[in-house]
């Protein structure tokens, strides 16, 4: 399978804070790859190394074979980056913004208006306004819009879903479904768990290192312990108790409930329920479930 993107060995710091730490993987052609992890893991450094924004303190990063710190104005060519935070021009109206970034790379709205019609369509009765008075998911369409103008090989998302609706979030995804069916790679970050099972493949990241690099179904077949569900009307109380039992090796709340992990060959539940509720807790439940991402994240930040 060929690769768009790789990153070898890479490292990065900014005074005494160690921002990513020996960070290597692939990105296939054609593929949506996520970076997975909460804020301050690492992601939206490791993006900018690839928009060539940053440079490495170690390692090395390329894109289609080009070194991106030694041919980093052939790789802006080749990519559309969308940062975490608005970042075009509040005081230009969409159309203008849009004209803006299309001339940059000596294109036009009209020569890839296809590409960006799903998007466009929906801000260009807009297209008079100024950029800064638009809502987060309209902002979102055309920062999107002016990132695909130029039909980039790589498409870099930073957190792209931070703060806009529900509604907006699918629309967004649907729409990379779309670019991937037309041959597009897609580069996107986020903090939500339930996205990265819309990936192809996934690096999981905490604190500057990726835990995990596979596809979402991979890393969740090798979750290799078994994992159950406690529902009880006393959640605290009832993790600090479950915590602290001898049969019990790992527990932690999820939502609104318990997730729990009985050390091997101990587990009889009906042994540690008795023992709940000798400690006056009762109407508890518990059932086994399969783990999703965030369960292996879990697992993995506390290996």
């Amino acid at each position: 399978m060929q690769n768009i993107v790789q990153c070898k060995n890479v490292y990065k710091s900014f005074g005494d804070t160690r921002a990513l730490s020996d960070i290597s993987f692939n990105i296939h052609k054609n593929e949506i790859f996520g970076l997975i992890g909460p804020d301050g893991a690492g992601k939206s450094t490791l993006m900018r190394i690839l928009a060539t924004l940053y440079i490495p303190d170690r390692g090395e990063v390329f894109l289609k074979n080009l070194n991106v710190e030694e041919k980093y104005q052939k790789v802006r060519e080749l990519i559309g980056y969308m940062p975490g935070e608005f970042s075009l021009y509040p005081d230009l109206t969409v159309e203008e913004n849009l004209n803006f970034f299309a001339s940059i790379f000596n294109t036009t709205i009209e020569e890839n208006y296809e590409l960006i019609r799903d998007l466009y369509s929906h801000i260009e009765k807009f297209r008079n306004r100024k950029a800064g008075q638009l809502s987060g998911g309209m902002q979102q369409k055309l920062a999107l819009s002016c990132a695909l103008v130029h039909r980039p090989q790589l498409l870099i998302l930073d957190e792209p879903n931070t703060g806009v609706d529900a509604v907006s979030r699918d629309e967004l995804w649907k729409m990379l479904y779309k670019l991937k069916d037309q041959g597009f790679t897609v580069l996107i970050s986020t903090p939500y768990m339930d996205e990265a099972e819309k990936c192809d493949r996934i690096a999981l990241m905490q604190n500057g290192q990726h835990m995990a690099v596979d596809t979402p179904e991979q890393i969740v077949n090798q979750f290799g312990e078994n994992l159950n569900q406690i529902d009880s009307s006393n959640l605290y109380r009832n993790l600090n108790e479950l915590r602290n039992h001898n049969m019990v090796k790992r527990a932690y709340l999820f939502g609104q409930n318990i997730h729990m992990i009985p050390k091997q060959g101990e587990f009889e539940w009906q042994e540690v329920k008795k023992s709940l509720e000798n400690k006056g807790l009762f109407s508890i439940k518990c059932k086994k479930i399969q783990p999703d991402i965030e369960d292996c994240f879990i697992k993995l930040m506390e290996a």
